[in-house]
C-alpha cells in the first residue's frame, strides 16, 4: 500500500519487521513520545511511513550506544521538526560513527531479524560481496554497523558491479580525506598533553563525520542536478 505521495505505507506489523524489532516495542516507543503517531486510515488501521522507520533505526542506534530512554528522548527533542527519512538517516550515520567496529556471529534467523526481513541465499551472497556478512561454519559473521546499509542496497536498482565500484571509490576517497585531516589535526595538537589530545579526538570525531556527510551530501546534490540538467538539454525535442 502507498500513501498520497506514492511512498510505501506500512502497518505496524510491517514496520516492526522492517525495523527488526517487535510490535510491542514500536507501541512502547509511541507511548513514550519517541515515535510520531501513525496516520489512521480505513477501519482505524494505523499506517506508518519511511520517516517512522528511519526514526526507529535512529532510536535503535542510540540504544546501541548505551543511551537511556530519557537521554534518547532529549536527543530527539533537539532535532528540527519535520525531518525527512533521509535527514534522519544522516543523523543515524553520525551516531553510528561513534561506535567501534562491531562484528557479531549470529545464526541465520538472528541475521534476518537484525536485517528486518527474510534474506534469500543470493541476497546473503551479495551482502558477502559488500563485506557485510561472512558465512562461517553454519553461522554468519556480521558487521552490524553496515548491515542496515547493505540491506537497503539490496533494493537499489544497480548492478552488483556498480555497487562494489562505488564502495571502492568511497573507501579510497574517505581514507585519503581521513589521512589529510589527521595530518592537519596532528600538527595542531602535537605539543599538547596526551589527555588533551584524547579529549580533542573524542570531540572532533562526531563533528568531522557530520561535516564530511554534509559536504558530501551537498556535493552529490550538485552533481546530480548538473547531470539531470545536462540530460534534459541533450534530450531531443
Amino acid at each position: 500500500m502507498t500513501n498520497d505521495t506514492g511512498e510505501p505505507s506500512l502497518t505496524i506489523d510491517e514496520l516492526a519487521a522492517r525495523a527488526g524489532i517487535t510490535v510491542r516495542t514500536v507501541r512502547f516507543y509511541g507511548t513514550k513520545g519517541l515515535l510520531p503517531p501513525p496516520v489512521i486510515g480505513a477501519r482505524r488501521v494505523g499506517h506508518y511511513g519511511q520517516e517512522h522507520l528511519a526514526r526507529l533505526e535512529l532510536i535503535e542506534e542510540l540504544q546501541r550506544q548505551g543511551m537511556t530512554l530519557a537521554a534518547i528522548e532529549r536527543y530527539l527533542q533537539q532535532l528540527p521538526a519535520g525531518l525527512s527519512a533521509h535527514d534522519l538517516a544522516i543523523h543515524r550515520a553520525v551516531v553510528a560513527s561513534w561506535a567501534p567496529e562491531a562484528v557479531e556471529t549470529v545464526a541465520r534467523e538472528e541475521l534476518e531479524r537484525r536485517a528486518g526481513r527474510a534474506l534469500g541465499d543470493d541476497e546473503i551472497e551479495r551482502l558477502g560481496a559488500m563485506g557485510v556478512v561472512r558465512a562461517e561454519d553454519g553461522s554468519y559473521q556480521v558487521d552490524m554497523g553496515l548491515l542496515r546499509l547493505g540491506v537497503q542496497l539490496l533494493d537499489v536498482p544497480l548492478s552488483q558491479q556498480a555497487i562494489l565500484a562505488a564502495r571502492k571509490v568511497l573507501i579510497e576517497h574517505s581514507r585519503a580525506a581521513a589521512h589529510e585531516l589527521s595530518q592537519l589535526f596532528r600538527g595542531e595538537v602535537g605539543q599538547r598533553d596526551a589527555r588533551d589530545v584524547r579529549s580533542l579526538s573524542e570531540h572532533m570525531h562526531p563533528l568531522v563525520v557530520q561535516a564530511l556527510l554534509t559536504t558530501f551530501q551537498r556535493s552529490l546534490k550538485e552533481e546530480l542536478r548538473e547531470w539531470v540538467s545536462g540530460s534534459q538539454v541533450r534530450r531531443p525535442a
